[in-house]
């Protein structure tokens, strides 16, 4: 396993992340199975842990926090806050008033004294940025969280946030964690050459495309829109919709790849964020152990240029083709309000 800075924070990771989403009730419910997967991890050489408060609905950083117990100093732990954590007021976003609740919180399920890297989840249109940095250098200077850093942040919310902190003399995001795989190019465009320009780490996830560079969905093959994911978005999945049967005619070609490379797709896919110099680390997501030992197989894969030359063929830079689940919607499209005028005020003319 080979090692990288994180950003400018002086700490290196692994190329590898354990992400842990699929810990707990939405995924391995067994929490010595998933214990021993998180050790299998660190066994493999990888340093570097996710996990986030929301993950079923806290279940993950309990289950973080047992496997860690006896290996906390060797491991870089990072844990997010944002999403709704229970019913009720003020339980969820990127304010003063809930991340201070929050961060006390993952503490405890996670069973240590300090985080270090405590990440925004998803930008915060109700809350001003320059809240959010100053409570966040606030839980640094207590000793609560080593550094800290964003989550799925268009480029534009990621500059202005430099630009609050240089104003307001207040610690800045050092990291930032966007979606990134072989059919999700977009953040090539201007996230990831922002982060370079503010010297930021960066820890991708969502490498295998929600499934779709699995191998499970192939063009022409069945798709069970009943169970899992699908499921939950049957119209992200149903290849009789022009742009999933796009998806999967570009995993076809993609699998061509792989196949002349001699590795497999899922190999290919966690590989292919690695190579771009702004990236860090990538996220791995397993379930069980063979999904994770299926993921390190390939730790050794190096993309040549041909085979790079051919996949941008495929997807070209800065393309989506694929957007993640959850990657988040600025309120300027999700907010018909702030699309539409009055319908008074809508006609050129009084």
């Amino acid at each position: 396993m080979r090692y990288r800075p994180l950003g400018r924070t002086g700490i290196e990771v692994s190329t590898y992340c354990l992400g842990t989403m699929m810990f707990g009730s939405v995924g391995n419910g067994d929490h010595e199975d998933a214990v021993r997967v998180v050790h299998a991890a660190l066994d493999a050489g990888i340093n570097f842990v996710d996990t986030a408060d929301m993950y079923s609905a806290g279940e993950s950083e309990t289950i973080v926090g047992k496997a860690l117990k006896g290996r906390r100093d060797d491991v870089v732990l990072a844990t997010k806050v944002h999403f709704p954590m229970g019913e009720g007021r003020n339980r969820s976003g990127n304010s003063r008033r809930w991340i201070t609740r929050a961060v006390e919180e993952s503490l405890t399920r996670l069973g240590t004294d300090w985080i270090d890297l405590y990440q925004v989840h998803r930008p915060d249109a109700t809350t001003d940025v320059e809240e959010t940095l100053a409570v966040l250098g606030d839980l640094q200077r207590q000793g609560k969280i080593r550094t800290f850093g964003c989550s799925t942040f268009p480029a534009e919310e990621i500059a202005e946030s430099h630009h609050v902190a240089e104003r307001r003399a207040l610690p800045r995001f050092r990291t930032e964690q966007p979606p990134y795989s072989l059919l999700a190019r977009g953040v090539e465009r201007s996230v990831l050459p922002t982060c370079s320009r503010y010297g930021m780490g960066v820890l991708t996830w969502a490498p295998l495309a929600s499934g779709f560079l699995s191998g499970r969905y192939r063009k022409g093959g069945p798709v069970d829109l009943s169970s899992g994911r699908a499921a939950l978005t049957p119209g992200r999945f149903d290849p009789a919709l022009p742009e999933n049967a796009a998806k999967l005619e570009a995993v076809e070609q993609l699998v061509s790849v792989a196949d002349d490379m001699g590795c497999t797709l899922p190999e290919l896919a966690v590989a292919f964020p690695l190579v771009h110099p702004a990236v860090t680390s990538v996220i791995l997501g397993p379930r069980t152990m063979d999904q994770l030992k299926g993921l390190l197989a390939g730790a050794e894969l190096t993309l040549t240029d041909e085979a790079l030359d051919r996949i941008d063929a495929i997807v070209p830079p800065g393309t989506d083709l694929y957007r993640a689940d959850g990657a988040w919607q600025p309120p300027s499209l999700t907010d018909r309000s702030q699309r539409r005028r009055a319908e008074a005020d809508r006609p050129a003319g009084a």
